[in-house]
């Protein structure tokens, strides 16, 4: 009976999720506690909640100064001086644009959010690609394929959900997975040279040609209040050094994330915009953002804590494990990887990580694989996922590239599939989850 209530309770979330009648923050807390009420754990359901709410805390601080600092710099103009140079140094070469355009992708995307990249890139980048006559789905693809890798940093939204799902930490969630990044990373570039030699093969353009006159050519990256005034450019340098000094220290130091990215904030709040007011003004620029991903990271601790206190989540295990042939249960970690790239196509993040992962993890500790082997196969379809239609900022790509969606995702479909596929052989090949346990 839990089980059926358990597999009850995951689709109900599923559904409401996946036919918008709810926000995936209002079921995460909605829908576990009337499933507990009915299972009859009433009595000790705000302990649980709590106890889910505990565990999850410390990462919900950390994803919330994240993009409160990643904001800052951006706002700061920390990423305009590359903007620029990417587009000075293309010079009309398709293949340099190409490569000029995944460089850019992949250093902005490390702030963990596909909307912040797109509006940065998007704006240097795609005059450039008309005015080139380049194939604007070129852009679209290399940069979704730039955004995907570089989201499973702590901060992005996969590497959080499968480290809160499965209770591990994401500092060595991502530490493991820094070798397979790196090799996607490659994939990518590699992507972007391919596309830009055969753009540069069907355009004809081997040499330099003149670029558009000044004014025609918008490299404005405007900031969050679509005014240049909270532009820094004298403090560039200071911005590099600290951001290169917390990328270091979240790689090589042992300081707590949360710590770190409170300290990193406070510090580029109050050099950057010493008034108080500017402060406030540049905190409210991003508390939307901000609010809305802790949120749902403490909405989450209520599903996993109540998925966890009434056992549902071992019922759910052993009706799983029970179907699952035991010639095939040692293939669980290869199996939750290559499960993962159609189910975060085909649902959304939070319904695949905090539905179904824990179920999988639950699955195959049966057979000795550990929850991190578990957590790193299950990122393998991230790769793939922004190609969903449940991603919001993919929609922001197309519509500002003004490409239809369809033609985006037949387009970028191959080369998506194949980061997928170097992403699960990099960890394949190293041991960071087994083909067999």
């Amino acid at each position: 009976m839990l089980s059926i209530l358990a597999f009850g309770m995951v689709a109900t979330f599923m559904t409401l999720i996946m036919t918008k009648r709810m926000s995936a923050m209002i079921a995460l807390i909605i829908v576990p506690t009337v499933f507990a009420l009915i299972a009859g754990f009433s009595a000790g359901l705000g302990e649980m909640m709590l106890a889910g709410i505990r565990d999850i805390a410390p990462t919900g601080v950390m994803l919330l100064f994240a993009i409160l600092y990643f904001g800052i710099m951006i706002d700061a103009g920390l990423f305009d001086p590359l903007t620029r140079k990417v587009v000075e140094l293309a010079h009309g070469d398709p293949l340099r644009i190409t490569m000029g355009s995944a460089i850019l992708g992949l250093i902005v995307a490390l702030d963990g959010d596909g909307t912040t990249t797109y509006m940065i890139t998007l704006s240097a980048l795609l005059p450039l690609y008309r005015h080139m006559k380049m194939d604007v789905r070129v852009l679209t693809c290399i940069l979704i394929m730039a955004v995907a890798a570089m989201n499973l940093v702590p901060w992005g939204g996969p590497t959080s959900r499968a480290a809160i799902a499965l209770g591990v930490d994401p500092r060595a969630l991502f530490l493991s997975l820094i070798p397979p990044v790196l090799t996607t990373v490659c994939w990518v570039l590699f992507a972007a040279w391919m596309l830009g030699r055969a753009e540069r093969k069907r355009l004809g353009v081997t040499e330099r040609i003149a670029m558009p006159p000044p004014g025609q050519l918008d490299l404005s990256t405007p900031d969050s209040d679509g005014t240049p005034s909270t532009r820094r450019p004298r403090l560039y340098w200071f911005n590099a050094a600290l951001t290169a000094a917390l990328m270091g220290i979240l790689l090589f130091g042992d300081v707590p994330l949360q710590v770190l990215f409170m300290v990193a904030f406070a510090i580029a709040a109050m050099v950057n915009y010493p008034q108080v007011e500017m402060q406030r003004e540049r905190v409210a620029a991003h508390a939307s953002n901000a609010l809305a991903t802790a949120g749902l990271v403490f909405a989450a601790g209520i599903f996993t804590g109540v998925l966890s206190g009434t056992k549902m989540v071992d019922a759910m295990a052993n009706t799983v494990t029970g179907f699952i042939p035991d010639a095939l249960g040692p293939y669980m970690a290869p199996i939750t990887a290559l499960v993962s790239i159609p189910f975060t196509v085909l649902i959304s993040n939070d319904a695949f990580y905090f539905g179904m992962l824990p179920v999988l993890a639950q699955s195959a500790e049966h057979y000795g694989i550990t929850a991190m082997e578990i957590a790193r196969a299950s990122l393998v379809g991230q790769q793939i996922h922004l190609l969903s239609p449940l991603v919001a900022s993919t929609y922001l790509l197309v519509a500002t590239a003004g490409v239809e969606l369809g033609d985006h995702q037949r387009f970028t479909m191959k080369w998506a599939l194949g980061a997928c596929a170097v992403f699960m052989l990099t960890c394949l090949f190293l041991g960071l989850f087994p083909w067999y346990a």
